[in-house]
């Protein structure tokens, strides 16, 4: 079965024949690539309907000038490889390994390895080890991410993948994912799987369609709450207690905007809020212009803490007022399959700040991730 599928990943098209992946000759890279790592697809067969091989690359030059310091140099930020297929018409099967930083070590365990059951568009019961998604910034795949990092209080929630049962679905214009999540991952993910002696939080995030209220293309609204009860053996959601966030998502022609408030609440250096605008401007097909502006601020002195990436390797450490300004363009090659990303950033955290310039390549193959802007989009351009 699946060495009859193996000439739609592998074949190229001669002049004048169907193009690649069955697309015409004439396609655009994008285009011949739109299911790279498909290995079978057959609506018809009663047990296999869709095969797919995947796996993503990220690697990052960056270089950092603190007050505190400087600190330099390339990472293999992420590398996985794995595989997925749906079964039976409803069973969607997915593991994904990965490797740690610069593949230290080669194999880090599993980020992803669930089993998920469609029963109707509605309703999607998931097992097994998968992402925790609190805030929208935290939802989009690094395989969409317009800056080279997320922000600082979407980080500081220290949200992973981690074993977990959840349900999703959409109906009436809204999807919705929530479920309740162990607080401890493991690169041995059978023991986090069977015991979760390190607290559990519990997720709930619905996206609307708003479309109606904006003179806009797209138009969605999402909100999401968390609540953690983690304990001295929790490695994830061990901050906070509790999370409310809230983002506007936007798209219009070549223009995006996204807007997102966050509080984290309960920790012990006090509650935290968070403001991150992201604007884009898609001037060609290709190249896209990305800005990133962060507030934050928290009620205890040291309720703040430097980037992990790479701001607290220059020295940066904490403080309650935060603020960076990011800048930067990536150049599409092929769509999201494999793109280019510059950018220049200028952080701030009480009293130390820091200049951190970037340049990155994202690549991946697989299916797609769907969702509200960026999730496997791009825009055209006027």
């Amino acid at each position: 079965m699946v060495a009859a599928a193996l000439p739609i990943v592998g074949a190229m098209p001669a002049a004048g024949q169907a193009g690649f992946l069955g697309i015409e000759d004439g396609a655009t890279l994008a285009e011949r690539t739109q299911d790279l790592g498909l290995i079978y697809r057959n609506s018809n067969d009663p047990v296999v309907q869709e095969a797919w091989i995947l796996g993503r690359y990220h690697g990052q030059y960056h270089w950092t000038d603190a007050t505190t310091g400087e600190e330099e140099g390339y990472e293999d930020r992420r590398f996985r490889l794995g595989g997925q297929a749906l079964l039976f018409g409803n069973l969607t099967v997915h593991v994904q390994a990965i490797s740690g930083s610069d593949f230290e070590p080669a194999f880090n365990g599993f980020t992803e390895l669930w089993l998920g059951w469609r029963f109707s568009d509605a309703l999607t019961l998931t097992l097994g080890q998968q992402k925790h998604r609190f805030t929208h910034d935290r939802n989009v795949s690094s395989r969409y991410l317009q800056t080279l990092e997320r922000g600082l209080l979407t980080n500081m929630f220290n949200a992973d993948y981690t074993p977990a049962v959840t349900l999703s679905g959409q109906a009436a214009g809204t999807a919705y994912y929530g479920g309740v999540f162990s607080n401890n991952t493991d690169r041995d993910i059978g023991r986090p799987m069977i015991e979760w002696e390190s607290g559990y939080s519990l997720l709930a995030t619905a996206t609307r369609d708003v479309g109606r209220w904006f003179h806009t293309e797209a138009a969605h609204l999402n909100v999401s709450l968390v609540h953690s009860d983690a304990d001295a053996e929790a490695t994830n959601l061990n901050r906070f207690d509790d999370g409310l966030a809230t983002a506007l998502i936007l798209t219009d022609g070549p223009r995006s905007w996204v807007s997102e408030l966050t509080a984290g609440l309960g920790a012990d250096a006090g509650n935290a809020y968070g403001l991150n605008l992201q604007p884009g401007y898609f001037l060609t097909s290709k190249l896209q212009l990305v800005g990133r502006y962060q507030f934050a601020f928290s009620e205890g002195d040291d309720g703040l803490s430097a980037q992990r990436r790479y701001e607290r390797a220059a020295g940066m450490t904490t403080g309650d007022q935060y603020q960076a300004l990011y800048l930067g363009w990536n150049y599409y090659i092929a769509e999201h399959r494999l793109k280019l990303m510059a950018g220049i950033e200028y952080s701030e955290l009480g009293d130390e700040s820091a200049w951190t310039g970037s340049v990155a390549i994202r690549m991946f193959f697989g299916p797609h991730s769907r969702g509200p802007f960026p999730m496997g989009q791009v825009l055209d351009p006027d």
